[in-house]
């Protein structure tokens, strides 16, 4: 599925430079820009997820072995990862050069539902399971916010270990780090809004969109690894696309984990379009 082109190559290629651009926009909302010619590194200010190197929008020339290493350097500086993150086809020869610098790539279905495409129904989800979006003073949202990492630290679609136990210990780990109250002021601005899959209280799927101008980006779709294999995930995103819809939003667009997850996306409407792709040390 990686790289298939499923629309036509004119609104492909002006569908992917409106990506380009909302991938420039959406961090700098949190982070500062540091200019490295044909390469932009984004710093966050303040606590929270880590942000990443990409190509210069709208910048001539392709970046060197060498200018990705200056970045690297910068990076060790920073103490911040030593990550990149950019679209294969708007950017071919970048992955070579991240390579030569010993960075690992790994390539992820980048999929889009488009402006054209029917706002899909929200499945419905077991008895006793509420789908809601999560406002900023909602009981729910640290859970909402740690979920995902749990989901995440145990990759794959397979009913997992990690429980509602595990996730309260997250919670309680992450209280005071001020992660809550940041990702509560981004809902109240408008810059994020996320949705939940809860049960008595809990949180046991979540997920965020991420709104700029009519284009959005879901991210960070993760369900508890105990309550898998009960269409959270596929709920929780089509929640997501009606908000965003609803709030005038016209193109999402996701990156999947790989093949399975896209095959479950599609059941949305979203198709592929590209291949996003993301480099960091070997492990």
């Amino acid at each position: 599925m990686r790289g298939v082109n499923s629309v036509d190559l004119d609104d492909r290629r002006a569908l992917l430079d409106q990506l380009e651009a909302y991938y420039d926009a959406v961090p700098r909302s949190g982070a500062r820009a540091e200019d490295f010619g044909p390469l932009t590194l984004f710093v966050r200010e303040g606590q929270g997820w880590p942000f990443y190197a990409r190509p210069t929008l709208a910048r001539e020339g392709v970046a060197s072995s060498d200018e990705v290493t200056r970045v690297r350097a910068r990076q060790r500086e920073l103490g911040i990862p030593e990550s990149f993150e950019w679209v294969a086809e708007t950017a071919p020869t970048l992955k070579a050069a991240v390579e030569q610098t010993g960075l690992a790539v790994h390539a992820h279905p980048l999929m889009v539902l488009g402006p054209d495409a029917p706002t899909p129904e929200v499945p419905e989800v077991a008895d006793g399971v509420v789908l809601r979006t999560v406002g900023p003073d909602d009981p729910v949202l640290p859970g909402a916010l740690a979920v995902p990492h749990l989901a995440f630290a145990d990759p794959g679609t397979g009913v997992g270990v990690a429980g509602v136990a595990e996730l309260d210990e997250a919670v309680r780990s992450s209280a005071g780090d001020g992660s809550v109250e940041r990702s509560a002021a981004r809902i109240r601005a408008g810059l994020t809004c996320v949705a939940a899959a809860v049960q008595d209280g809990t949180a046991l799927c979540a997920g965020q969109h991420q709104p700029v101008g009519k284009v959005s980006e879901i991210v960070g779709v993760g369900t508890l690894p105990t309550a898998r294999r009960r269409g959270l995930g596929l709920a929780v995103t089509a929640a997501l696309v009606a908000d965003a819809r609803s709030r005038g939003v016209e193109t999402l667009f996701l990156s999947a984990g790989d093949d399975d997850v896209a095959r479950i996306y599609a059941r949305l409407g979203f198709r592929p379009v590209a291949t996003a792709l993301i480099a960091e040390p070997a492990e």
